[in-house]
């Protein structure tokens, strides 16, 4: 239950040495990686589904009521990166808080969501690839963009089986070799890329503005079936529950808190920013969606855009939208691969971790041997594991992250109400509380398998804890130095 002193913290931050991370993100740098995670190929896909089987055309309002959920959290979030702003996101703050062993725990949690969600969208962007390089006729040998437990049917009916997903392992090589050169050069290439994948979004809700059929708007709130959740208001609020993990992802802007110049000013502008530019796109683009094809053609379909997209005229749309996904996908993997190696970082600088993950590049000043590991780790699972076995990149981490961070406000307001807060979570005690109801609701409608695989993860990490991290705690060491 030991706590780190935030003056222990802050004197982390202020070092200036080879083994401290180089600062170099502005506010749009930051506000940039946001936006490079929050907008993925969930917006794509999701959105049709909340439309088609709970919300109809008003999926706009669910997407605003999915924000003002994630308002809470992001709030609670910017207090913390302002007055904290150490890499490590909810693992340190937990650890200013609540002490030690609930900072292990959120920070073994987080490495489950960051390393499964990076293999995951890397295994669906080799597929992405593979369906977009056969537009063009080029075809990749199907034994090498499946693992060796996949197999399919080929044309003359003879099966196939996989030998290596090499697309999958080589995405992961590369936006690591990114990463491992600096996040002044990954900023830059995830600037490139958010770019192009909103631009993208821009195009469609461009081109298809003019196609809008106001006739697919009445009734914009379906009467109710009889059945919670399928139109009327239950819908809206089951649509923005199914909506709210597109948000999900504005988090990892945290991890970058020590390589942000003036963390102070610029963290709560790069995560509340980007939360209300990727709020503004979600409705407008759900909005011309709904727009061009009535909400009922939504339901069953798993290309929901592609058939907003044939109401246009314009089937190069459909390029445009695979394109978008492929590179929304890349800039995914590279957050999720930054924001892992700097939790890995801080619990390393710890000591609840071997030194090895918290050694910076001399040069490059990034944690590349860090990088090295957990790009092993991922590849290996990217390259040989099936999609279904990695699972789907889940949100009951990032979720429980949020409410360990909510609740860490409110510890911190009334155990430490003098402490400098260059940015103030506003009206505390209501908005941590309600970030905690909101992501505690959110938890409760996730599948079970989910929650056993949280169990089990954390059950390892706790083993692992208690016959390494505590025993090599560094802050236990000056704690009993001091004694």
């Amino acid at each position: 239950m030991r706590i780190k002193p935030i003056s222990v913290l802050l004197k982390e931050s202020s070092e200036n040495n080879e083994n401290t991370l180089k600062r170099s993100l502005g506010p749009i740098n930051l506000i940039l990686i946001g936006i490079g995670i929050i907008i993925g190929a969930g917006l794509f896909s999701l959105t049709g589904i909340a439309a088609g089987q709970h919300s109809g055309p008003a999926v706009t309002i669910s997407f605003v009521i999915a924000a003002l959920g994630c308002t809470f959290a992001a709030l609670c979030y910017a207090e913390f990166s302002a007055m904290i702003p150490v890499a490590g996101s909810a693992y340190t703050y937990s650890y200013a808080t609540m002490g030690e062993l609930f900072a292990w725990i959120i920070g073994w949690d987080l490495v489950l969501e960051y390393s499964v969600g990076a293999a995951t969208v890397a295994i669906s962007w080799s597929q992405y690839l593979t369906k977009f390089l056969s537009w063009f006729d080029l075809y990749l040998p199907q034994q090498l963009t499946m693992s060796p437990f996949e197999s399919i049917k080929g044309v003359n009916g003879e099966l196939i089986s996989g030998i290596i997903n090499l697309p999958a392992l080589l995405i992961v090589i590369l936006v690591t070799s990114i990463i491992i050169r600096g996040t002044k050069g990954s900023a830059m290439v995830n600037a490139i890329i958010v770019t192009l994948k909103v631009g993208v979004v821009l195009v469609f809700i461009a081109v298809g503005w003019s196609f809008i059929n106001p006739q697919n708007y009445h009734p914009y709130i379906p009467q109710n079936t009889g059945v919670w959740g399928e139109y009327g208001w239950s819908g809206i609020l089951r649509g923005a529950g199914l909506v709210f993990f597109v948000f999900i992802g504005f988090d990892a802007v945290s991890t970058a808190a020590q390589e942000a110049k003036n963390p102070q000013r610029n963290m709560p502008i790069g995560i509340i920013g980007s939360l209300v530019v990727c709020t503004i796109l979600f409705v407008i683009f759900a909005h011309v969606m709904t727009g061009l094809a009535n909400y009922k053609e939504f339901i069953g379909s798993g290309a929901p855009v592609a058939i907003a997209i044939e109401k246009t005229g314009f089937p190069w749309l459909s390029k445009a939208v695979v394109l978008a996904i492929l590179i929304g996908y890349t800039s995914v993997i590279l957050v999720d691969l930054l924001g892992q190696s700097r939790v890995f970082f801080s619990m390393s600088k710890d000591g609840l971790l071997p030194k090895v993950f918290s050694e910076v590049h001399h040069k490059f000043r990034t944690p590349w041997k860090s990088n090295i590991v957990l790009c092993a780790f991922i590849a290996v699972f990217a390259a040989f594991v099936p999609i279904r076995v990695v699972g789907e990149m889940t949100s009951i981490g990032t979720l429980l992250a949020f409410v360990m961070v909510c609740a860490g406000v409110l510890v911190m307001r009334k155990k430490q109400p003098d402490v400098f807060r260059p940015f103030k979570t506003p009206l505390v005690p209501l908005v941590p509380i309600l970030g905690i109801l909101t992501c505690l609701a959110m938890m409760t409608f996730l599948p079970g398998d989910t929650w056993l695989r949280l169990i089990i993860w954390l059950a390892i990490g706790l083993v692992i804890y208690f016959f390494y991290g505590r025993k090599h705690s560094r802050l236990a060491k000056e704690t009993s130095n001091l004694l």
